[in-house]
């Protein structure tokens, strides 16, 4: 078992920057593919980013390229999504997920453990 903590969301004004992170306890991840994915009232639960064990593969949806940033850290068992130039659209409550995959994982229904998740508002 995967037991996934999310943290460091809240709320700021358009063009603000948060950093989430995503702290994995129960077992190791390095083997795990690891992604991140939001819902906000209303909308299904879709992709944000996602990235392989290693970080050689990684996967953004269009909204967010160029303003947010995926990454891990192995050793610290953590996940990381760096999010910059925010606009009210993003907000949602953000979630982390973890598959024991050495592959790019990006569909909700391919994750096996989540995170409770995070709220993050961006006001305009």
């Amino acid at each position: 078992q995967v037991q996934l903590v999310e943290s460091g969301g809240g709320s700021v004004q358009a063009g603000g920057s948060l950093r989430l992170s995503c702290a994995a306890s129960g077992r190791p991840v390095w083997t795990y593919a690891l992604g991140w994915f939001r819902q906000a009232p209303g909308k299904e639960r879709e992709i944000v980013a996602a990235i392989t064990w290693n970080g050689g593969s990684i996967y953004y949806v269009d909204s967010v390229k160029g303003r947010f940033t995926i990454s891990r850290d192995n050793a610290k068992n953590t996940v990381y999504l760096q999010m910059n130039s925010l606009k009210p659209e993003d907000t949602a409550v953000y979630y982390c997920a973890a598959e024991r995959s050495f592959g790019l994982v990006s569909r909700p229904s391919e994750y096996d453990y989540w995170g409770q998740g995070t709220q993050v508002t961006v006001s305009s």
